[in-house]
């Protein structure tokens, strides 16, 4: 039964064929499983995986897409490639864990959020540093419906994700 059912699959699927030779069907069929496991192995992490929250997040999800998209294609071993985009997804989960539980490794390997504007003022380093310009303070302001005035800023910050959030007195 179980050889039966191996056998249907690596046909279905066009398992062990080189890439040139997978056919519509098959790689169709092969993108039809690639998303479903796709979307199981994403249930396994969290939420933020794919909403690229930080670089990290950003970072794994290229490189779990890059992973997975081989399973499509041909181009690496069909289980193997897709045990891999697990992997990605557990390493994902563990880190985001331990960064949970110690602020100085979530910072070490998300990032930290910076002070660019203190009571109306841009703090000048700040800026140059994380190459926000005063354009980019006054888009925030007007995104937040705010006027484009930075002396009504109590503070505006570089978040974790790049963006910049603002507080006004």
């Amino acid at each position: 039964m179980f050889e039966e059912l191996s056998r249907f699959f690596d046909t279905a699927l066009g398992l062990g064929l080189e890439n040139d030779r997978i056919g519509v069907l098959q790689m169709s069929l092969r993108a039809l499983v690639v998303f479903l496991a796709a979307i199981a192995m994403l249930k396994i992490g969290d939420k933020r995986f794919m909403g690229r929250s930080t670089a990290l997040d950003a970072a794994l999800g290229i490189i779990f897409g890059s992973v997975v998209s081989r399973a499509i294609t041909g181009n690496a071993p069909f289980g193997p490639t897709l045990a891999a985009g697990l992997v990605l997804v557990l390493i994902h989960w563990v880190l985001a864990s331990i960064a949970f539980r110690s602020h100085g490794f979530g910072n070490l390997i998300k990032g930290r959020n910076q002070l660019l504007v203190r009571d109306g003022e841009p703090l000048r380093d700040e800026l140059r540093k994380t190459h926000v310009t005063e354009h980019d303070l006054n888009e925030a302001l007007r995104k937040e419906g705010e006027p484009a005035d930075l002396s009504r800023v109590r503070e505006a910050h570089l978040e974790r994700d790049g963006k910049i959030s603002v507080i006004t007195r």
